[in-house]
């Protein structure tokens, strides 16, 4: 359980957790734990109601913050919240090359493919197509490490191992699309660090993708208060990277 999730704040209408890369938030797989029923088991241990609602998702190889209800009442509120753009979500990402300039918006409209499990970027005027919307920010860049004896970068930048300069985001979403991030970052040139579906510079294997949920902050389904939880990535892809 402890290497799944980690439990930020819980009540008995809702709980916040921190999910881990690589777990999903609900899968029909046999004998793979998700997030719904690792919650499920942590509230029956406890001798409590086990119901779980998801009211929003992070893609199985992305970790961070996540909210679920715990009652009916409180999932139909929050997801409201989330539809009416009253749900704040604030990410990290790693992504190649170098931002110029260094924050804005990107708009584009989405299609997603249900039988690849991907999303595309398309014309506004396509079948199904849905507006995705994020703005960025860029915080930190990693240039590529420079060969003995050759010029490259000045003395005070920081070095990685890629062939390519690595940038850390500051994302917050203002839709919530199929694989917005990732979809919209690669399709400006910029795709996320690990993420095999999009970024062809992967090697074979899983690997967690540079994207991390970070700070989530939404109104109670009960009292209204106004709620805002943190978290600071703990999986691999962020490891060597000074996020």
């Amino acid at each position: 359980m402890k290497d799944k999730i980690e439990i930020i704040y819980e009540d008995r209408e809702l709980v916040v957790c921190h999910k881990m890369p690589g777990t999903p938030v609900q899968t029909a797989k046999v004998g793979q734990l998700d997030m719904v029923s690792l919650l499920s088991n942590y509230f029956a241990g406890k001798k409590e109601r086990t119901d779980i609602y998801i009211v929003h998702r992070l893609d199985q190889p992305v970790e961070g913050i996540m909210v679920f209800a715990r009652t009916k009442q409180a999932a139909a509120a929050l997801s409201r919240q989330s539809r009416e753009k009253n749900m704040d979500k604030y990410y990290i990402a790693l992504a190649e090359g170098i931002f110029e300039p260094s924050h804005g918006e990107f708009e584009n409209y989405l299609l997603r493919d249900g039988k690849k499990n991907t999303s595309q970027v398309v014309s506004k005027d396509t079948i199904g197509a849905k507006k995705a919307k994020l703005s960025f920010k860029v915080k930190k860049v990693w240039h590529p490490k420079k060969e003995p004896g050759k010029a490259g970068m000045l003395d005070n930048q920081e070095e990685n191992s890629l062939n390519v300069p690595i940038s850390l985001l500051e994302i917050k979403l203002h839709t919530g699309r199929h694989h917005q991030i990732r979809v919209q970052m690669a399709h400006a040139g910029h795709p996320l660090v690990g993420d095999k579906k999009y970024n062809p510079n992967c090697t074979a294997g899983y690997l967690p993708v540079g994207l991390c949920s970070v700070k989530l902050s939404f109104f109670h389904p009960g009292t209204g208060e106004s709620m805002e939880f943190t978290v600071k990535p703990k999986g691999a892809a962020f490891s060597q990277w000074e996020a």
